[in-house]
């Protein structure tokens, strides 16, 4: 790359886009929605995505139980108890005691509600 080329570069305007909580929370729950799916016969890395969605759950859970949480009181509870569900599920799993297409529905009811809500 020439001088004149790295200077195009460097001044093109940026391509970067602002992503909204929502629509990384969104992403976030479609990446690892799609790891459950594909590795629910593969055990250590369908562990793996559920350690992930954990994870992912407990943020959320975390968030809306925060006193600065603008979301409605009922839908604060209703993602916690989801949170907690998500927990519990996914302790059997990891015992072998239930598959994961609950924690793929769940998941995909809440990206769904997410991308329906649009950018805020």
């Amino acid at each position: 790359m020439n001088v004149i080329d790295k200077a195009r570069h460097a001044y093109a305007p940026s391509r970067t886009m602002l992503r909204t909580g929502r629509a990384i929370e969104a992403e976030l729950l479609s990446e690892v929605t799609g790891r459950l799916r594909r590795y629910g016969q593969d055990f250590p890395k369908a562990a793996a995505a559920v350690n992930d969605n954990r994870r992912i759950w407990s943020v959320l859970a975390a968030d809306v139980g925060a006193d600065g949480n603008e979301l409605p009181q009922a839908l604060r509870a209703q993602l916690f108890y989801l949170a907690e569900f998500t927990h519990f599920h996914s302790d059997r799993f990891l015992r072998n005691e239930a598959g994961l297409e609950a924690l793929i529905d769940i998941n995909t009811a809440v990206i769904r509600g997410l991308n329906a809500q649009g950018a805020s």
